[in-house]
């Protein structure tokens, strides 16, 4: 009896520690990482030469204050020209071209406030029928693809679990995907939670036609 009260102790206190453990690691993880903008500042600048002493989380500040102060500037008409300045400069480049242009192309995808990408979480059945997991829907074919698939057709992501970043991209027939009244964020959680964390009832699922 003692030994099973100390085991159901032992788990709760698991419960409460491992959650706050992995978050801080993964905030320190972010922080370090984002603190190397400061070598970017002069040497007499840095925090530990102002002040004696590094301050954490001084390179995130940085960081999103340059963020910040980019996107401000880009937001007028001279900074407009600049970026279109500084396309049209790396597309001389050769190499550099074909990687930057494909990331902006994804980036401007995910980023943009009216896109589409991952705004709908589906059901689709992978990696077999009668096997289902959670896909995000993306976009739909285009170029020569839509020549070679007959019928209407969608772009999936199906990520893996429990890091949602990597996975795989699929095309499926529109009739065999689920759309599901579930948002991006529950359905995110669910993923890296293996399944543990079922997000709150909804209204029953439609499939998409």
């Amino acid at each position: 009896m003692r030994s099973q009260l100390i085991k159901r102790y032992f788990i709760t206190g698991l419960l409460i520690w491992v959650p706050l453990v992995i978050t801080g690691w993964v905030l320190s993880l972010i922080i370090s990482t984002l603190d190397q903008s400061l070598r970017l500042l002069p040497e007499a600048v840095h925090p530990q030469n102002l002040f004696g002493f590094a301050i954490p989380g001084a390179g995130a500040v940085l960081t999103l204050a340059m963020i910040l102060l980019t996107g401000l500037l880009a937001a007028n008409f001279i900074g407009q020209k600049l970026v279109g300045w500084w396309d049209k400069l790396l597309a001389r480049i050769p190499v550099v071209n074909s990687v930057y242009k494909a990331v902006k192309q994804v980036s401007d995808t995910l980023f943009a406030p009216n896109g589409n990408a991952f705004r709908k979480a589906l059901l689709v059945q992978y990696p077999r029928q009668g096997s289902w997991t959670i896909a995000f829907l993306t976009g739909a074919p285009g170029g020569d693809l839509v020549n070679h698939l007959a019928g209407e057709y969608v772009s999936v992501y199906v990520p893996t679990t429990p890091n949602p970043t990597s996975g795989f991209f699929l095309m499926m027939p529109a009739a065999d995907v689920v759309e599901l009244d579930m948002t991006v964020d529950e359905a995110l959680k669910y993923i890296i939670s293996m399944g543990v964390v079922a997000p709150p009832p909804h209204a029953r699922a439609i499939t998409h036609t």
